[in-house]
C-alpha cells in the first residue's frame, strides 16, 4: 500500500492577485491525486493537502511559486488512507478569521519565541500568557498559568482583549495556539492596538510537544488536533480523546457513556445545542456513514463545487 503523505502549512505574505492562483493550484492537485483544501487570501495562504509523495511534492513546490512564499514551511504526517475526499482551493477574506480589518501579520515572524526558549519567556512574572485557542481545546489542555480567554470563535478574540486590556495592567504578552496561525494573528492584531512587547511561540503547541522533552515541559494535557487524531501529546503520540462528529468538540469515554451521547449526532456538550431539525440530518447523515462502511465505501456526502 503507498504511504500518504499529509501536510498541513500556511504563510502570511501579501497577495494582492490572489484570485488569478486558484485555479492553476487546483489543476495542480487535481492532476497529481492530491486531496485537501487551500485557502487563498490577500494576507497569504492556508491549508492541509494529503496525496502521493510526488503529488504533495509538486503542490508544495507550486505555493512556493506564489509571491513572498519561497520559504514556506509545512508539518508533515503520514496514514494509509487519504483523510480527505476531494481538493478544493477556496478564496477568502483571511486565511484565518479574525475580522478586525487589516493587520500586518506578515511581520510577526520578527516576534517569534522558538520551543527550547518559551519555558523562560512564560516563566517571567512580567509577562502574561495568553492561550488564543478556543475553549474546548483549551478545555483538554494548556500551559501552567496561561490566560483563558473562553472564547468560542477566533473573531471572539479582539473584543476580549480590548476589554481584558481595560481591566488588567501588564508589561509583556507572550501568546500561543495549535500551530503557529492563530497567533501569528493575535500579534499582528495586538501591535495595531499598540502594544509592542507581545511575542508568540513559533510553531505553536504542536512544535514544542515535538521538541521540547516532557520532563521539562510546562504543558499540561493535551493538545486538540483538527484531523482524525482528535488530540496528541508530548513527541505528537495519539491522545485519549475522541470527537463528537455533530458538534466536534472532543469528548472521553465518559462523554460516551452518557445517555446525551448519541454517535454522530450529539454528546453531553451540545445535545441541547441543536434544533430537532438539524438532530435528524445528523442522524441521517450517520446511517448514510454506516451503511456505506458496511459496503466497504467511503461516505463522501454532498457534493461540492471545485470553486467552494
Amino acid at each position: 500500500m503507498t504511504e500518504i503523505v499529509v501536510a498541513a502549512f500556511y504563510k502570511f505574505a501579501p497577495l494582492p492577485g490572489f484570485a488569478e492562483h486558484q485555479p492553476g493550484l487546483l489543476a495542480c492537485a487535481e492532476q497529481q491525486g492530491v486531496r485537501g483544501t487551500i485557502l487563498l487570501a490577500a494576507e497569504g495562504v492556508n491549508g492541509t493537502i494529503a496525496g502521493p509523495r510526488e503529488g504533495v511534492d509538486a503542490v508544495l513546490t507550486a505555493l512556493k511559486a506564489l509571491p513572498g512564499c519561497a520559504d514556506l514551511e509545512w508539518k508533515e504526517s503520514y496514514t494509509d488512507e487519504n483523510p480527505f475526499l476531494r481538493m478544493k482551493v477556496r478564496l477568502k477574506k483571511e486565511i484565518v478569521t479574525l475580522g478586525v480589518g487589516d493587520v500586518e501579520a506578515h511581520k510577526s515572524h520578527e516576534r517569534y519565541v522558538e520551543p527550547h526558549d518559551w519555558n523562560k519567556v512564560i516563566s517571567d512574572p512580567d509577562t502574561i500568557v495568553i492561550d488564543t485557542r478556543n475553549d474546548y481545546e483549551v478545555g483538554i489542555g494548556a500551559f501552567e498559568g496561561a490566560i483563558d480567554p473562553k472564547t468560542t470563535s477566533f473573531r471572539d478574540f479582539p473584543a476580549w482583549f480590548r476589554k481584558f486590556r481595560e481591566e488588567h495592567q501588564f508589561k509583556k504578552v507572550a501568546m500561543y495556539c495549535t500551530g503557529g496561525i492563530r497567533c501569528e494573528k493575535s500579534v499582528a492584531f495586538l501591535r495595531s492596538e499598540g502594544v509592542e512587547d507581545v511575542v508568540h511561540l513559533k510553531g505553536g503547541i504542536l512544535k514544542y510537544l515535538e521538541t521540547v522533552p516532557e520532563e521539562e515541559s510546562l504543558w499540561r494535557g493535551e493538545c486538540f488536533v483538527f484531523d482524525q487524531r482528535v488530540s496528541v501529546g508530548h513527541d505528537l503520540a495519539p491522545g485519549s480523546y475522541d470527537q463528537c462528529f455533530a458538534c466536534r468538540r472532543p469528548i472521553t469515554e465518559e462523554d460516551k457513556a452518557s445517555p446525551h451521547y448519541v454517535a454522530g449526532i450529539s454528546c453531553p456538550h451540545c445535545a441541547d445545542e441543536y434544533s430537532e431539525e438539524k438532530r435528524q440530518r445528523f442522524a441521517e447523515r450517520q446511517k448514510q456513514i454506516e451503511l456505506a462502511k458496511a459496503r466497504g465505501e467511503q461516505h463522501i456526502g454532498k457534493k461540492l463545487s471545485k470553486a467552494e
